[in-house]
């Protein structure tokens, strides 16, 4: 499969690189790449005179932001995926971010650069050396982390200022998420479930697919369960994610059982598992349910069609939702849900966990380092940008949460605990050796899903069994002791 060979081309080049679990990924812009940056002229006119400050060592924990590294003139670039907040009609455009970080380092400028198609670019960017000294950590392997990153502290130390990280190996933790949140929920137009006579939230695939039906015969004009088929990266990294807490309520699901269960595709009779969730995606496409033509799919057009009442729902991660409400004048209309499944014990839970997340070279300038970190510890706990982007406190100080959760009052919400040690990199094997790329940006799959559902080619039982044979067959490859 596609993502197999690019694994294999990565891993014969300088650097071993493998498409590894990391967060929802949001496109933005359409443009291939945006750049804005801020110049403040105080630091333009001192940047000759002023000598470089020394820097011995950087610990996140220990940096006090407005006292440390106030001396240090240089500029700093940094990589994002957020292209839509480098667009003119943001409603917190990253300048605002930038201009609040310079009023307390005034002599830090900053160059960010949007990347369309990040999860592909930055690997190739890694690769390449030069990309600047901050980035979004893209999918390389924990044990390649301290190859690239610049670590950060310890996880004891990390433990008393943030929530969420997962980019750490053996104790040291290299990433800060920018933002956390609900991966794999649906955004939906409340408006619209209202109007179709659907005055409770379903909780399972069966009542779930009974509202799109009733969503349809209300108003066949309307969608109701958009694919975003078109952008791969919309379908499996928010997809995926459903299959390890919002199915199972097992924080050790996604990283440490996927990994020694046989067939964990299968059905398990009980209305729960990944088998469910897929499961949601086939019945809809097969019973007429989502757009008339998948590959004509348009992400940016969706955000305003949500808004207007023109699509239903569609299955993304909770960092969409202020997309979708500014994206027309029916912000208010915009609601945000778990995924329908209820597990045994007749709770529902959500997957919760963090984005993308920042990493500093490490093999930049000890002055941009240090200038980084700054930044990163500005943006995680002072600017208010995971809040912004409709996301869970990132910050352990922080305790601000966006109102559209309230759907999720009583809801468990479970973070994926990480591998166990010396299996850190075995999602990324199996997934390599299988061509699934499950929790990683795994379109093709789910593409598979769409277009036979869509043509009646194969049964949805006949792909779930495909995909059973795959992990197993990877499973054996790496030598993974089934439990």
């Amino acid at each position: 499969m596609k993502m197999k060979k690019f694994l294999a081309l990565s891993t014969a080049s300088v650097m071993a690189l493998s498409m590894a679990a990391c967060g929802s990924t949001d496109n933005g812009g359409a443009a291939e790449s945006s750049v804005a940056s801020t110049t403040p002229a105080t630091a333009e006119a001192s940047s000759e005179a002023a000598a470089p400050a020394e820097v011995t060592s950087l610990n996140y924990a220990e940096l006090t932001l407005g006292e440390d590294y106030t001396d240090i003139t240089t500029t700093i670039k940094v990589l994002t995926n957020r292209t839509d907040l480098l667009e003119d009609g943001a409603a917190v455009p990253f300048q605002t971010y930038i201009d609040a970080f310079n009023e307390m380092y005034p002599n830090i400028t900053v160059d960010i650069e949007g990347i369309t198609d990040y999860a592909s670019d930055t690997l190739l960017r890694l690769q390449g050396g030069d990309w600047g000294d901050v980035m979004f950590i893209p999918a390389v392997d924990k044990a390649d982390l301290s190859t690239y990153f610049l670590p950060l502290g310890t996880t004891t130390e990390m433990d008393g200022q943030l929530n969420y990280y997962n980019q750490m190996y053996e104790g040291t933790v290299y990433g800060v998420p920018y933002t956390a949140g609900v991966n794999g929920g649906i955004v939906y137009n409340k408006a619209v479930f209202e109007a179709a006579g659907i005055t409770e939230i379903p909780k399972t695939p069966a009542d779930f697919i009974a509202a799109l039906k009733q969503i349809k015969e209300y108003d066949s004009s309307i969608v109701p369960l958009y694919t975003n088929y078109a952008a791969g990266w919309a379908m499996g990294a928010q997809w995926d994610p459903a299959i390890s807490g919002s199915a199972t309520g097992d924080s050790t699901y996604m990283n440490q059982k996927l990994l020694h269960t046989a067939n964990p595709f299968a059905d398990p009779g009980d209305g729960t598992g990944a088998y469910n969730v897929y499961k949601v995606m086939y019945d809809a496409v097969a019973e007429g349910l989502t757009e008339e033509d998948y590959s004509t799919t348009d992400w940016e057009g969706c955000k305003g069609m949500i808004n207007n009442g023109q699509i239903a729902c569609m299955v993304l991660g909770s960092w969409a939702v202020p997309q979708m409400k500014e994206a027309g004048d029916h912000g208010d209309d915009i609601a945000y849900m778990p995924f329908p499944i209820t597990l045994t014990s007749g709770k529902q839970a959500a997957s919760v966990g963090p984005d993308y997340s920042f990493g500093i070279n490490a093999n930049t300038t000890e002055d941009n380092q240090a200038a980084a970190l700054c930044f990163v510890k500005f943006m995680a706990e002072e600017s208010g940008f995971s809040y912004d982007c409709g996301g869970l406190p990132v910050a352990i100080k922080d305790t601000r949460l966006p109102d559209f959760y309230a759907a999720f009052k009583g809801i468990d919400f479970v973070v994926d605990e990480p591998a166990i040690e010396g299996e850190e990199d075995l999602l990324n094997e199996l997934n390599a050796e299988s061509g699934l790329n499950i929790n990683n940006n795994g379109e093709t799959k789910m593409q598979e899903l769409v277009e036979c559902a869509a043509d009646g080619s194969k049964t949805y039982d006949e792909i779930i069994d495909e995909w059973n044979e795959e992990w197993t067959s990877a499973q054996e490859s790496c030598g993974v002791e089934i439990q």
